[in-house]
């Protein structure tokens, strides 16, 4: 009998589980068992472990898909027995031993370098923390273009921030080693260089696609990742 894997679709940076929104009614359409997750966004090494968390208590095959900063976050999480495969959307795909900042400083920045706000945040026993943010006013063009504007306004005054050690963090290490691995490049991203999806997709041996989209792509061209992750989907049912 085959096994369908549960797909767990995990967040990334200035958006959160809504960001799925688009994408979620295809994947029940077909009858996949969906979870998705709210990502702390407080440290890779922690939401890591929070995402592998909520892997080790699902019965049966897992299909993690990672967005934006859920790519370093899946590629950590991703090494849990039951995860049959992983796919990257517009994502960071680390390697063992290498930070987010140290994969994109291998590349020219992107437009969100000049868009990004820094607040203070309280951590209990220790100084503050700093959370990181994209300026409301830039959020639309930089981060989701091609997404309805009404829509856009509302997700960029309801970002869900990153701490901004998270940048420095390096991943223990690297799933897609050991997974079959899909990876979605947004041609139009000015979140992510290109560049840099192009270079950890291919430096992980993935299947790669690219789609003319931004950086939200799940709701910029929610069919694309749909038929990618159907893709996924097929490819590790046992």
């Amino acid at each position: 009998m085959s096994r369908t894997p549960t797909v767990v679709l995990v967040h990334g940076a200035f958006a959160d589980s809504a960001s799925f929104a688009a994408v979620v009614p295809e994947l029940l359409g077909d009858g996949l068992d969906v979870v998705v997750p709210a990502v702390p966004n407080r440290s890779l090494i922690g939401d890591s472990a929070y995402i592998a968390s909520v892997v080790r208590q699902i019965e049966g095959p897992v299909l993690l898909v990672g967005h934006s900063y859920g790519g370093a976050v899946i590629t950590v999480a991703g090494v849990e027995e039951n995860v049959v495969g992983l796919v990257y959307l517009a994502g960071y795909a680390l390697e063992e031993g290498e930070s987010l900042g140290e994969l994109q400083g291998r590349f020219p920045d992107s437009d969100l370098a000049t868009a990004l706000v820094y607040r203070p945040y309280p951590v209990e026993g220790a100084e503050d923390g700093t959370d990181v943010y994209v300026d409301a006013a830039a959020f639309p063009a930089v981060f989701a273009e091609g997404v309805d504007p009404d829509l856009a306004r509302v997700l960029a005054v309801s970002q869900r921030p990153l701490a901004g050690a998270a940048f420095g963090e390096k991943a223990p290490v690297a799933a897609w080693k050991a997974k079959p691995s899909w990876g979605l490049v947004s041609s139009a991203d000015r979140t992510i260089n290109p560049d840099v999806e192009r270079f950890g997709y291919t430096r992980a041996g993935m299947t790669v696609s690219e789609v003319d989209s931004s950086h939200l792509v799940m709701l910029a061209q929610p069919k694309a990742v749909a038929d990618l992750i159907r893709e996924a989907v097929r490819a590790t049912t046992a």
